[in-house]
């Protein structure tokens, strides 16, 4: 038998003894791990080695699902190959989300909670089994898991500027009459604009964009409404500096953004503040700290843009969440370390004795939520965990599992009144939980395909339009806004 022809066959037997023992593997595998679930309930899975099956992960091995086998991978870098882990994720992703729009397009009733139902609901609230908040809570609950998709048309007085600006972020007023936005624009830099919501009725959804001039070649990092003249008279924006050129926190009035002001009005105070490394922004409504905000890294500055004094609070690590008490002249701040604290600003001894709280995560603190009462704190971190605090007792007494988060500052909207929360996820995801038991109520996916410049930007409240308006979720992504309003 010739040499060449005798190794051929002993390599094809021992490339058949391998493939057999990864088939057996797998199958052994999956037989064993069948019944594991995972530790907490995500978004849907991104990884298609694990779709359908718990199967090995096995090193430069790709697991076939639909086959029901391994096949090789080649290094990511190669831009001829189309089989990479990375697109792999990416194609699976993006199957699951057609999925489950396809799936919330056809199904109008979704239940939150088995055997609740409006009629059950309003039975035994008449029974007195439920009190007026109670029966509001879960009433909200019901119609939120069943939020119909709406595009919202945008109107401009440039409606080419549309068409190319994508939203980076949205941010209701008090009374859920206006949106602040950010969009990036595609030479660089960002544009400012602000929707009004006093047109949003059914059955043709559509808003008014004000859009400005102004803009910025800087990246927003926090922007934050403030009430100097009149309630949110301004917008305070916090910006990153770029290269040698210091960040700065910026005060706009939102009369700047109005067509129809006269020439002759005033817009306001606009003012500017240089600050090396700012990260975060608040506004202070309350009367013992009124016209205060703060701009920070590995400090925190509080001044007062109408007399111009500042304090200055020395950190060891940078604060990427702010938000100020209002019964009590505290400000809770959320930092890079996992460290949340309070500063109380009737201190005036900046070296020590300021600190009135301390609450710790393990990864860095991305959003900070104080409760109505001002007893309890809501946070959020960049390992997706987030944590409902008793500031009385330090202690963590409900953890809302779902999110997720590795790397993005993504904020926490607390809805209070209705008994919600809604958060974004980093995987596009926007996921509704009750505050009364941190039960996941529903999972929206993006209408767009998901990517690390679509994370999508919400606003929710019971009142859209004003103390008039109805109840619904708007959704920035992209270029469009989506309206989820109650059936």
């Amino acid at each position: 038998m010739p040499k060449g022809s005798w190794k051929s066959r002993r390599h094809g037997r021992r490339n058949q003894r391998q493939n057999s023992r990864f088939r057996e593997h797998g199958s052994n595998e999956r037989c064993n791990t069948g019944a594991e679930q995972s530790p907490q309930t995500l978004a849907p899975s991104t990884s298609s080695s694990t779709a359908g099956s718990s199967v090995p992960d096995l090193p430069e091995y790709y697991f076939d699902s639909k086959k029901d086998c391994y096949f090789g991978l080649l290094p990511g870098h190669n831009a001829c190959n189309l089989l990479t882990k990375e697109s792999i994720k990416q194609k699976e992703m993006e199957r699951k989300r057609l999925e489950l729009l396809e799936e919330e397009d056809k199904q109008q009733k979704k239940i939150a909670r088995m055997g609740f139902n409006a009629s059950f609901l309003l039975q035994k609230s008449k029974l007195g089994f439920l009190n007026n908040t109670s029966y509001c809570h879960l009433a909200h609950e019901l119609r939120v898991s069943c939020m119909q998709r709406t595009k919202v048309q945008i109107h401009s007085s440039d409606p080419s500027t549309l068409a190319n600006d994508r939203f980076n972020l949205i941010l209701a007023d008090t009374n859920r009459e206006r949106l602040f936005t950010v969009n990036d624009i595609r030479v660089g830099g960002s544009k400012y604009g602000i929707i009004s919501l006093r047109s949003l009725k059914t059955p043709t959804l559509g808003v008014q964009m004000h859009e400005n001039l102004y803009f910025s070649s800087w990246k927003v990092n926090s922007v934050s409404w403030a009430s100097l003249n009149d309630l949110d008279s301004h917008i305070l924006l916090c910006l990153l500096g770029i290269a040698e050129t210091p960040g700065c926190a910026t005060l706009l009035p939102a009369s700047l953004f109005v067509n129809n002001h006269s020439a002759g009005d005033q817009p306001g105070m606009l003012c500017s503040f240089r600050i090396s490394g700012a990260w975060s922004c608040a506004w202070s409504l309350n009367i013992q700290a009124n016209n205060c905000f703060t701009g920070l890294s590995r400090w925190v500055l509080v001044t007062n843009v109408v007399t111009g004094h500042q304090l200055s609070f020395g950190t060891s690590s940078d604060v990427l969440a702010q938000q100020f008490a209002v019964m009590a002249p505290l400000l809770f701040n959320g930092c890079r370390f996992g460290e949340i604290f309070a500063i109380d600003l009737r201190c005036r001894n900046q070296g020590k004795g300021w600190k009135a709280t301390c609450l710790f995560h393990d990864s860095t603190v991305t959003s900070v939520q104080i409760l109505q009462e001002e007893q309890c704190l809501m946070a959020s971190d960049m390992a997706g965990t987030i944590k409902l605090w008793d500031l009385r007792t330090t202690k963590c007494i409900r953890q809302y599992e779902g999110h997720v988060n590795e790397y993005a500052h993504l904020p926490l909207h607390v809805h209070e009144e209705e008994g919600i929360m809604v958060a974004v996820g980093q995987d596009c995801y926007t996921r509704i939980w009750s505050l009364q038991d941190a039960k996941l109520l529903r999972t929206i996916p993006s209408p767009h395909p998901t990517s690390r410049s679509s994370i999508p930007s919400v606003a929710f409240s019971s009142r859209l339009r004003g103390p008039q308006g109805a109840p619904g979720l708007l959704m920035a992504v992209q270029q469009d806004l989506y309206c989820f309003s109650y059936s």
